[in-house]
C-alpha cells in the first residue's frame, strides 16, 4: 500500500498547487456612492471597470492570480468613504484602491495613500488637486473637470451665446470646476451672467431658479452631481427658463438620463472618453462587444470610464509581476510611456500622473442617448 501511497501523492501534490493557484487573487479596494445621488453614476462606472476586470480572469487572471474588486458603499459621504478606504486597506489588505467617486471623498482618502504606501488608480473625478502638486500614489485616467468646464464655455461662446449663467455645488468639486470655467470666460473676453452656489448636503434651488428664469439667461453651466443636478434643472424648467443646460461628465450616465425624465433631451454632457456607440475606438469597440457577449445591449460613457481604469490597472499588475506588491504596483505603474489602452495613449512620470487629457461635448437626444 505504501507506493501506491506515494503515488497517489505524488499525483495529487501537483493539482493541490495548481488548485493553490488558481484561487490566488489580488484584492482592489473601491469605495464610491452606491446609494446616495450619484449611485447611477457608480453602477455604470463599476459595471464598465468589472466588464473588463471578468474577462481577463476568464482567460486566467493576471500572472495566474484572479482579480477580485471589493467594492464598499461610502453613500457619497467623504467621512465614510475615508473610513471605508482605511478599512479596505488595513484589514482586507488590499493591493491598490480604485474607481473611488467624487472630489471631497477622494481628497478624504488621499492621506491614507502616502501613509500605507498604497496606490489610487483611476479615481472617478477630474479635481485638479488630484493633478497638481502630483501624489506620487495616486494614478488618474481622465481630463480634469477644469478641462471639461473650459471646453464646454469655449464652444457656448463659439455658437454665440453670450448670456451664461453659472450653479455650482458649495463643495471641492465645484470650486475646482468653476475655476476652468472663469479662465475660459477671461479667455473668450467674457463674464458669466452671474454665479450661484447650493449647499451639496441640501440642495434647495427655490430662490436659483426663479433668478436664472429672470434673468433672460441663454445657458446655464451647472456643476453638480446625480439627482441634485436633475432636481435643479427641474425647477429651473418649472420657473419658466428654455436655456441650454450644459453640465460635466461625472452626469454621463444612463442613470442620470432618467433621473433627467422629460427634462432629458438637449442637455449638454461633457465628456471624457471616445463616444460610446463608435466603433471607430477601439476601447469602445473592445467594451461592446463584451457587453455583447454578455447579453447587454450597449455600454454607456460612465462605462467606458471604469472600462478604462480597468484596462491601465491590468496593465499594471501584469507589469508589477508575478507577486505584485503595492510599491512594485506603483513603480510599474510610473513605467508608461504612451500605453495603447485602445485608441487611447495613457503615460505617467514623475511630473504627471494625469494619464489623459481628452474631452469633448455629448448632448442627450430624442432616443434618450448621448450623441457627439
Amino acid at each position: 500500500m505504501r507506493p501506491v501511497r506515494a503515488l497517489l501523492c505524488f499525483v495529487a501534490l501537483p493539482l493541490l498547487f495548481a488548485c493553490g493557484a488558481a484561487s490566488a487573487q489580488i484584492l482592489i479596494g473601491q469605495t464610491a456612492g452606491f446609494s446616495g445621488p450619484v449611485a447611477a453614476g457608480v453602477k455604470e462606472v463599476t459595471d464598465g471597470a468589472k466588464l473588463y476586470i471578468d474577462a481577463v480572469n476568464a482567460k486566467g487572471g493576471v500572472n495566474g492570480q484572479t482579480i477580485e474588486l471589493l467594492s464598499l458603499d461610502d453613500k457619497f459621504d467623504p467621512k465614510l468613504a475615508a473610513e471605508n478606504a482605511r478599512e479596505l486597506v488595513t484589514k482586507k489588505n488590499v493591493l491598490a484602491l480604485f474607481l473611488t467617486r467624487g472630489t471631497p471623498h477622494t481628497q478624504a482618502v488621499m492621506p491614507l495613500l502616502g501613509e500605507y504606501k498604497v496606490p489610487l488608480v483611476a479615481p472617478s473625478t477630474g479635481a485638479m488637486a488630484l493633478h497638481k502638486p502630483v501624489n506620487p500614489w495616486l494614478f488618474n485616467v481622465r481630463a480634469t473637470y477644469q478641462r471639461e468646464a473650459d471646453r464646454a464655455v469655449r464652444h457656448l461662446s463659439l455658437v454665440g451665446v453670450t448670456r451664461i449663467a453659472v450653479v455650482q455645488v458649495d463643495d471641492t468639486f465645484g470650486a475646482d470646476a468653476i475655476q476652468g470655467a472663469m479662465n475660459a470666460f477671461a479667455a473668450v473676453d467674457k463674464k458669466p451672467l452671474f454665479v450661484e452656489k447650493y449647499d451639496r448636503t441640501k440642495p434647495d434651488f427655490s430662490k436659483i431658479a426663479p433668478r436664472i428664469a429672470g434673468s433672460d439667461a441663454q445657458a446655464v453651466l451647472f456643476i453638480g452631481s446625480g439627482a441634485a443636478v436633475a432636481d435643479g434643472i427641474d425647477a429651473i424648467r418649472g420657473a419658466g427658463s428654455r436655456a441650454q443646460i450644459v453640465t460635466l461628465s461625472n452626469n454621463a450616465s444612463a442613470g442620470f438620463i432618467k433621473q433627467l425624465k422629460d427634462n432629458a433631451r438637449g442637455t449638454i454632457v461633457t465628456q471624457v472618453f471616445p463616444y460610446e456607440r463608435s466603433l471607430a475606438a477601439p476601447i469602445v469597440k473592445e467594451a461592446r462587444e463584451l457587453a455583447k457577449a454578455r447579453g447587454a445591449d450597449e455600454v454607456t460613457p460612465a462605462m467606458i470610464e471604469g472600462f478604462a481604469g480597468a484596462k491601465v490597472l491590468v496593465e499594471a499588475l501584469k507589469r508589477a509581476g508575478p507577486s505584485p506588491s503595492r510599491d512594485r504596483l506603483r513603480a510599474a505603474l510610473e513605467t508608461f510611456k504612451r500605453v495603447d489602452i485602445g485608441g487611447l495613449e495613457v503615460s505617467f512620470g514623475p511630473g504627471s500622473h494625469s494619464g489623459l487629457d481628452y474631452a469633448d461635448l455629448s448632448i442627450i437626444g430624442p432616443d434618450g442617448k448621448f450623441q457627439r
